[in-house]
Order: structure tokens, then C-alpha cells, then sequence
């Protein structure tokens, strides 16, 4: 055996040797001593007791913020299961193209690593949610590139309207972790008012709206979420952003869906005539500005 080895399990039987002793030795001083044997074991009770409380604790601590998280989550499910919802998985309209509007009224702009649609009162920080940086992320167990409109949308809305960045794989986390998640349909309608509060955004229901109070709303500067149902964007259900609105009327919107009918003027009868028929949570329409300070 190697002169190495030899002292290694040399050192092992010597240290166990020591433990072995000092334990028949506080054996003896137990029944012999007792204020002595207390009086060397407090110390180390001391400790493994702090040391229990410290992990127990820590551990309670960890246990208690997921038992929250889940029972947010688990409530907001509970909420939402019994509302009528509109299936949101990506479907291409049977309309005719949309013909893309003259570059100086609305135009999509690379800024940086930004996409900025131009045009109407306010800028918008464009997400498509088929592009491959999100289409494959998970969103609960659907995927965003087919499911996503809600958290995309939302994602632009944000992104745009206050001063921070929130991409449409991190919006779409959000929404799972608090509820907003429909299996196989998208998002539950309650997710634009559960955004709206989480990131600093008033939320108004416009849920009888003309084109008078749509045009002077988005005249104004304020973007709205507008749930469509079949027609000239979706063949089911389908969030878009209303963006503005030009001088002769039209409204400019943003599709997360197409970068075409982002780029497209539209008629504000068409938008509204096919807005979703739903009244859900403030549907088919809200209105989203940033918050006063």
C-alpha cells in the first residue's frame, strides 16, 4: 500500500477512534455528572437548534411564496372557467389582402434591435408572435406562434405606452402564472385589465363604441385592445392594437399576426362591425393609457 494511503486510514481510524471514546465518555459523564454533561452539551444543542430554525424557516419561507403564487393562479383559473371564450389559435382570414397604406402615413421602422410602427399619435414597439425569437416558447401548454395574440398585444401595448420592455415570451409567462391561460383558446379576456394593473396602465371598457369616440379616443393618444371575431383579420377570435387614427379618419392598427395589416389604414366601421360580440371583463374593446403620477 502507498506511504499516502497508509496515513490517510491511519487519520480515519485515529478520528474515529477519538469520536468513539469522547462518546462513551459523555455516556459516562450523563449518569456520573449530570451538571457537568449539560453544562458541555448546551452549546452544541445551541447550535443545531439555530441551524434547524435558520433551514426551517428559510424552507417555510420558500414553501409559503409558491402556496401564494399557485393559489393566485389557481383562483384566477377558477374565475375565468365558466366565460364564454372566443378561440384565439392563429387563423388566416378568408378577406381579401389588406394593401399596405402609403409608407408616409404608417411605416415599420428597425430601431436597433426594435421593429417601430410609425404613424397615428403614438409609436408602437412592434411584436409579431409567429417570428422565431418567440413562436416556439411555451404558452401554459400551447405555443405562443399560435396561441400568443393576448400576450403579444399586451406586449406592445406596454412596451409603448410606459417606460419599460416587456417582449411577448415574458408577457405570455406572466399570464400563466396569474391565471390568464386558456387551454387550446388563447387567453381569458380578463388578461387585458390584469395587465393593465401590473404594469402601470389604465384600462377603460369601451363596450358600445361609435366611430366618433374611437376616432377622438385614439386621436387623443391612447391605444386601444380591440377583440375581433371573423372577418378581415381572424376566422375566430383574434387581440389586435388600435393605434390611431389618420386625418381623413382611417384607423391604424397592429397585428401581431401581420405585419401587412399593420402597415394597413382601415375603415372604423370595419373594425367595429367586427369587433367580438362578447361583454366579458370589459370586452370587445378597452382603452389603454398610461396612469397619472
Amino acid at each position: 500500500m502507498p506511504r499516502g494511503s497508509r496515513f490517510k486510514k491511519l487519520m480515519a481510524v485515529s478520528l474515529l477512534a477519538v469520536v468513539c471514546i469522547g462518546g462513551a465518555e459523555l455516556a459516562v459523564c450523563r449518569v456520573a455528572d449530570p451538571g457537568l454533561y449539560e453544562t458541555i452539551v448546551a452549546p452544541v444543542r445551541r447550535t443545531a437548534s439555530a441551524a434547524w430554525s435558520a433551514v426551517s424557516d428559510g424552507a417555510c419561507a420558500v414553501w409559503d411564496s409558491a402556496v401564494s403564487t399557485a393559489s393566485r393562479a389557481a383562483g384566477a383559473i377558477k374565475k375565468n372557467e365558466a366565460e364564454p371564450l372566443e378561440n384565439q389559435e392563429t387563423a388566416e382570414p378568408d378577406a381579401v389582402p389588406a394593401t399596405p397604406a402609403d409608407p408616409t402615413i404608417t411605416a415599420l421602422e428597425q430601431r436597433g434591435e426594435r421593429e417601430i410602427l410609425t404613424g397615428g399619435n403614438c409609436e408602437i414597439v412592434y411584436y409579431n408572435q409567429t417570428d422565431a425569437a418567440w413562436c416556439g416558447q411555451p404558452y401554459g401548454k400551447d405555443d405562443l406562434g399560435r396561441f400568443g395574440c393576448g400576450p403579444t398585444a399586451l406586449a406592445m401595448a406596454v412596451s409603448s405606452l410606459t417606460e419599460q420592455t416587456v417582449n411577448p415570451a415574458e408577457m405570455a409567462q406572466w399570464a400563466v402564472n396569474n391565471g390568464y391561460w386558456a387551454r387550446h383558446g388563447g387567453s381569458y379576456l380578463s388578461i387585458v385589465n390584469g395587465a393593465a394593473g401590473e404594469y402601470g396602465l389604465e384600462a377603460e371598457s369601451l363596450p358600445n363604441c361609435d366611430v366618433e369616440r374611437l376616432r377622438l379616443e385614439l386621436a387623443a393618444g391612447k391605444v386601444a385592445v380591440a377583440l375581433m371575431s371573423k372577418g378581415h383579420f381572424t376566422n375566430g377570435g383574434h387581440f389586435i392594437l388600435l393605434r390611431g387614427a389618420t386625418l381623413d379618419g382611417s384607423i391604424l392598427v397592429a397585428d401581431s399576426n401581420s405585419r401587412d395589416r399593420s402597415l394597413t389604414v382601415w375603415d372604423p366601421q370595419i373594425i367595429l362591425d367586427e369587433l367580438s360580440k362578447s361583454r366579458n371583463n370589459g370586452a370587445p374593446l378597452w382603452l389603454l393609457s398610461p396612469k397619472e403620477p
